[in-house]
């Protein structure tokens, strides 16, 4: 769509592993990853790829938070008991969370209905919610659909009009619901102070991991001792 920017996979896992560099390297060395969707297959990579480089002990979580509430994502025909359409993209699921979210920023009365294109029959790519649990992640394949900017160019796909934000607050609940327990399930194992043993977490030497862990205002060293990011 003229406007939007595209920015590679390599350029953002390299973004991503930078910032927590910086983060750990400011001391916040428990971190949670929250997404929406997009470029999920991104940032694991990108939390791999810290690891790997720094080797530093530390904690950092991915949630796909549409995987936290995925039982209220579901539509009527899979089991569920609020939507009538399986969640696909800017259609009845995310249009109605949207809503709840960001009212402002939604203009019901543009709303359009398109219907998804695949090349496969059902049973094989699920969708981004894994609400059916087929084998194949959504971003596992390429050339099983259309290409969006071909077949729904209105950028919707599904039935946007069904959308309510009302349909929306039991998996927001259920999200936030997780993401305490999440967050307070990491202090209660790692409370303030307290990271995972060095022995375990690194081949680095000890001497080098405490360096870093004191800093360079308590007579350590800065993470960027280690490497740069890049």
């Amino acid at each position: 769509m003229p406007g939007t920017i595209i920015i590679p996979e390599e350029t953002l896992a390299a973004y991503l592993r930078a910032i927590f560099a910086g983060f750990w390297n400011a001391g916040f060395r428990k971190m949670i990853i929250l997404n929406g969707h997009g470029q999920d297959y991104v940032i694991p990579m990108a939390i791999h790829q810290f690891g790997k480089k720094y080797q530093v002990p530390a904690i950092l979580i991915y949630v796909h938070w549409w995987l936290a509430c995925k039982e209220h994502l579901k539509s009527k025909d899979e089991g569920g008991k609020i939507f009538e359409t399986p969640f696909v993209h800017a259609d009845e699921v995310e249009t109605s969370f949207s809503m709840a979210l960001f009212p402002e920023m939604c203009d019901l009365s543009k709303a359009v209905d398109t219907k998804p294109t695949s090349f496969l029959p059902p049973g094989h790519i699920n969708n981004s919610a894994e609400s059916k649990e087929w084998p194949v992640k959504w971003f596992n394949a390429y050339g099983a659909v259309g290409m969006e900017c071909i077949c729904t160019p209105e950028g919707v796909i599904g039935k946007s009009t069904l959308a309510d934000p009302e349909k929306a607050k039991p998996g927001i609940e259920a999200v936030l619901d997780y993401l305490v327990k999440l967050h307070d399930d990491i202090l209660t194992s790692y409370p303030p102070g307290k990271l995972p043993p060095v022995d375990k977490v690194t081949q680095r030497s000890r001497e080098e991991i405490e360096a870093v862990i004191k800093g360079p205002h308590n007579g350590g060293r800065h993470i960027y001792t280690l490497g740069y990011p890049c």
